[in-house]
């Protein structure tokens, strides 16, 4: 499967960058035909207002076609007043929270779990 995992803001900003050289259609149309395309980091960050567009096209251009798996710190029920924009939140929203799998996991991150075993197996002084 044709897949990519991109943390968002750097996503975004690879956009940003594309439309200033005439490669955003191209662009995403290479996101469109990705079989898999993961989103991480979503929203770890305020987006501005030309990110949140770039976001629902990706979004738009992938909906019902493909699979686009988003991880995040915000739990779901935050991430309308997260995305500031009601109108452009509710498209957001509606093409990834709705018609989707929310996977809430709990407990220690895995960095949080690999820092406590390398805590653990260094010798102390």
């Amino acid at each position: 499967m044709r897949a990519l995992c991109a943390r968002l803001p750097c996503l975004l900003q690879e956009l940003g960058i594309a439309r200033a050289d005439g490669a955003y259609t191209v662009a995403l149309a290479r996101l469109a035909k990705l079989e898999v395309l993961v989103l991480d980091d979503f929203l770890i960050s305020p987006l501005k207002d030309q990110e949140r567009r770039d976001l629902v096209e990706i979004l738009e251009d992938r909906y019902r076609k493909s699979s686009t798996v988003v991880t995040t710190q915000v739990p779901t029920k935050n991430c309308h007043e997260k995305l500031g924009d009601p109108t452009m939140a509710d498209a957001i929203c509606d093409r990834t929270i709705h018609n989707s799998h929310v996977i809430a996991l709990r407990g220690l991150s895995i960095r949080e779990k690999k820092g406590m075993l390398t805590a653990q197996t260094q010798p102390t002084a």
